[in-house]
């Protein structure tokens, strides 16, 4: 976020959900025990109007829950807090996540009163098979009935999707891109698999009916699936879930969980294209490739890894990676000796 642009998160942790995922404790993986009530809206947004310039667009975010699956009471009450910041322009709108089955007619008129424009959907695979052996309680149907709803309404539309759950490929996660590409949404959020403690994918885990999903896996796949949604010029907000103090400090016990899961992920791609690039050169070659300034750490790899790899693998005297003029995600060969 720009200094004029702020989300102010509100994290409804288990609120509304109707059964438990097998990879889901919402309230180790958002760090927040307690579930928000109208008083916690009330201040978060004041915490936050005072630690920003006049002048800076916030929006608020209810996240963590399925809000639309919350008694409706409890919804009010906390959309009731909101409205004086909405009318007063200290907040300029809301969003929310919630799960596809959770959204109708009826429920997306209350949104649009109480001005949410930004609505996400814990889509996680587009896999029947999948969404069941994961517990999620709902088919692929109900997340396309709800997206074309959601977008009929006037609303922003976000999809979550997950890789590694039980049951998973890496052909069944690009088949979820694909038709979650296919659902036109303003912005995806890809989250790799944690196994995260008191799970009953922790159980599965230890009992050994489910393989881990490591961080490889995840890269891996995601180094498949990141260019669809790219070409299709849909924006990827997030990749793996946010670092918490609880996440790092143990909660976390294996699985796809990394600080800099994105930035591995986007390495992986540029290795990838440098490999087609390279490919019929020379052993013994020594080569200088040039990308865009932005791309260069990504280019060079963690702890130089991309560059040892393709040194190794096309038996190079030497490879070097230099700042060229050519567009982010672009690789080009700038000399070969």
């Amino acid at each position: 976020m720009t200094a004029r642009n702020s989300i102010i998160p509100v994290f409804v942790p288990h609120l509304g959900c109707p059964n438990d995922c097998v990879f889901c404790n919402q309230r180790r993986i958002s760090g927040h025990i307690e579930p928000a009530t109208a008083q916690t809206v009330r201040n978060a947004i004041e915490e936050a109007a005072a630690l920003t310039p006049p002048g800076t667009k916030r929006q608020l975010a209810f996240y963590g829950g399925s809000f639309t699956a919350i008694p409706e009471a409890r919804q009010l009450e906390l959309f009731e807090a909101t409205q004086p910041y909405l009318a007063d322009g200290t907040i300029s709108s809301i969003r929310l996540s919630t799960r596809p089955d959770a959204i109708d007619g009826a429920v997306l008129k209350r949104l649009k009163k109480y001005g949410v424009t930004v609505v996400e959907l814990g889509a996680q695979s587009m896999c029947d098979r999948v969404l069941e052996l994961s517990g999620r309680g709902h088919d692929s149907a109900d997340v396309e009935n709800a997206s074309e709803l959601i977008k009929a309404s006037g609303f922003d539309l976000i999809l979550q999707m997950m890789t590694g759950l039980p049951g998973d490929t890496d052909e069944s996660c690009v088949e979820t891109a694909k038709k979650i590409v296919a659902l036109e949404p303003d912005g995806v959020r890809i989250y790799p698999t944690v196994i995260v403690r008191d799970t009953v994918l922790c159980d599965m885990w230890r009992a050994g009916t489910y393989k881990e999903h490591t961080v490889e896996d995840a890269v891996r796949v995601c180094a498949k699936i990141v260019p669809l949604f790219k070409n299709a010029g849909i924006p990827i907000i997030r990749m793996g879930l946010n670092p918490t103090e609880d996440l790092s400090g143990g909660d976390a016990l294996g699985g796809a969980y990394h600080p800099a899961l994105g930035e591995l992920v986007l390495s992986r791609i540029m290795l990838e294209k440098a490999r087609e690039l390279l490919r019929g050169v020379e052993p013994g070659s020594r080569i200088v490739l040039g990308v865009n300034r932005s791309d260069i750490s990504k280019m060079v790899g963690q702890h130089r890894c991309n560059v040892k790899t393709l040194t190794a693998e096309f038996s190079l005297a030497g490879l070097k990676i230099h700042e060229a003029s050519v567009k982010s995600g672009e690789i080009r060969i700038v000399s070969l000796d």
